[in-house]
């Protein structure tokens, strides 16, 4: 799960929360209330980032093998790992999946399989893709390249594997470390051993060291007391946030700090002991049973597998919770992953072939879920899979039909030495059948890899032209686009953005 940020919208402080029973909420703080007026007649611009049309599925991939894993490559295109079969494959709106590689060593055994995937974040240098999984000795993480994908790589070997509770999930922090969520193998007394490492969350490099920073000089282990944690999450300020299955009573939402211990097997849910760390939200099993978890804006959104649903949990901005609604109740099923995809949209996959679903005729499959503040969904023509040029493209602006006038949102997120932005541009002009989008930099910042859009710098520089599939931008149509970056020192916003050479007002 990389961190997605605010496409094609403006944040507001409040969000729209419903109710689950009391005995299904802990320790939630009250949410805030949105902005007078109601979500079907608001301006679309009024939108919190997070709010997502479930009444308009769009169906990207059908036919599919428990679809585990999934992570997003710089063109937004996705690779889904598939539990039973060991393989991963690529897919993209309005095609057929392409298979991609077959992983070595797989050996599926109930729950364990092809489990979580990540894509480096950064993958435009050195095109790593990461993979968990069960073989027939232990769970494991390897990483292989798109360009050689039989060379597969172990860089984390020896998790203790079982036929449940083999955790699963991976993905890359804000700080480039990948987290790992290893359960505890059916045994419980791990979780609280630090010497095992599973019945934890673990951190470490790209390349499976330990960084020197982790809470245990020399371990991997992050955070411990966990019994089967299958989601990791993070917010804009950094905060990480992980789902957890319990037994039988209670299923959690944690915020996760260095070195926390939450309870297990010791406790399960809330003990009010000052040795652990308490959830910030229970259900019940059957209403959850909580696997894949995304933050979009500020809204926490967890795939439930026995309860059937999204839950979609507002987040307060201090790392609290706001009361959670519950999204697609019964409609697809059971739900394993739920990632913000680089497009803006929030896709979804379910989990019915897994031995305890029952299928339709189409599953498994993948779902995605636009912004309520799209008034047309993007094209299904994908983005072009070919390599970024090697020289900038022809310096000529696209066509016009007339002088344009704009305006800009920029919604970044940063940590220490690098940060993602999200760039929504509204024309307020004439339509336009091309358009190319420039700026400055005012520090040392410098893109690694960009998505929707051509996007070259020279210097301070930086120019973004529209992709194949996107150029038609109509009067008050807006683009978004979006990038990964490095800095140093200061990484102020950017002040003179220009569309088609007509400079932009800030929003």
């Amino acid at each position: 799960m990389k961190i997605r940020l605010a496409v094609g919208a403006v944040l507001t402080a409040g969000l729209v929360a419903g109710g689950v029973g009391a005995a299904g909420l802990a320790g939630a703080a009250p949410s805030a209330e949105r902005p007078s007026g109601a979500l079907g007649d608001a301006a679309p611009e009024l939108f919190a980032v997070g709010d997502f049309d479930f009444s308009r599925p769009e169906t990207v991939a059908t036919g599919l093998q428990v679809p585990w894993g999934m992570d997003f490559l710089p063109d937004g295109s996705a690779l889904v790992a598939q539990r039973p079969t060991g393989q991963v494959v690529r897919v993209r709106p309005g095609q057929s999946p392409e298979p991609v590689v077959t992983v070595s060593g797989v050996t599926p055994v109930s729950e364990g399989g092809l489990l979580g995937l990540a894509v480096s974040p950064s993958y435009a240098q050195d095109g790593w893709i990461y993979v968990y999984f069960t073989t027939a000795t232990d769970n494991r993480i390897a990483r292989f390249r798109l360009t050689a994908p039989q060379t597969q790589q172990p860089i984390l070997t020896g998790l203790n594997r079982a036929a449940i509770h083999n955790g699963g999930r991976i993905a890359f922090g804000p700080d480039g470390m990948l987290y790992v969520g290893v359960g505890d193998a059916g045994q419980t007394a791990s979780a609280q051993d630090p010497q095992s490492r599973n019945g934890k969350i673990l951190r470490i490099r790209p390349d499976g060291t330990v960084p020197s920073d982790n809470p245990t000089a020399g371990s991997p282990v992050y955070s411990l007391g966990h019994r089967h944690v299958q989601g990791l999450a993070w917010d804009a300020q950094g905060r990480l946030y992980a789902t957890e299955f319990g037994q039988n009573t209670w299923d959690e939402i944690n915020l996760i700090v260095a070195g926390g211990n939450y309870g297990w097997p010791t406790v399960e849910g809330r003990a009010n002991d000052p040795r652990f760390r308490d959830p910030l939200l229970t259900w019940t099993p059957a209403e959850a049973s909580p696997s894949g978890a995304t933050i979009a804006g500020n809204r926490l959104f967890v795939a439930s597998l026995r309860g059937n649903r999204l839950w979609n949990v507002p987040l307060n901005g201090s790392g609290g919770v706001g009361t959670p609604t519950a999204e697609l109740t019964g409609t697809y099923g059971r739900l394993r992953t739920v990632e913000y995809g680089p497009d803006g949209w929030l896709w979804v996959t379910t989990s019915n072939r897994d031995g305890r679903g029952t299928p339709a005729a189409t599953d498994d499959r993948i779902l995605r879920f636009p912004p309520r503040d799209a008034t047309t969904p993007p094209p299904t023509t994908p983005p072009p899979t070919t390599p970024p040029p090697t020289t900038p493209p022809p310096t000529t602006p696209p066509p016009t039909t007339g002088p344009a006038a704009c305006t800009v949102n920029w919604t970044a997120n940063q940590w220490n030495t690098g940060f993602t932005a999200d760039v929504r541009v509204t024309n307020r002009g004439a339509a336009l059948a091309g358009w190319t989008v420039t700026w400055s930099f005012s520090g040392n910042q410098q893109i690694t890899n960009g998505w929707n859009a051509q996007i070259t710098q020279s210097g301070r520089n930086v120019t973004a032209r529209n992709a194949a599939w996107n150029g038609s931008l109509p009067t008050n149509g807006t683009v978004s686009f979006g990038f990964q970056a490095t800095y140093s020192g200061t990484n102020d916003r950017p002040t003179d953005f220009q569309l088609n050479d007509t400079p932009c007002q800030p929003n």
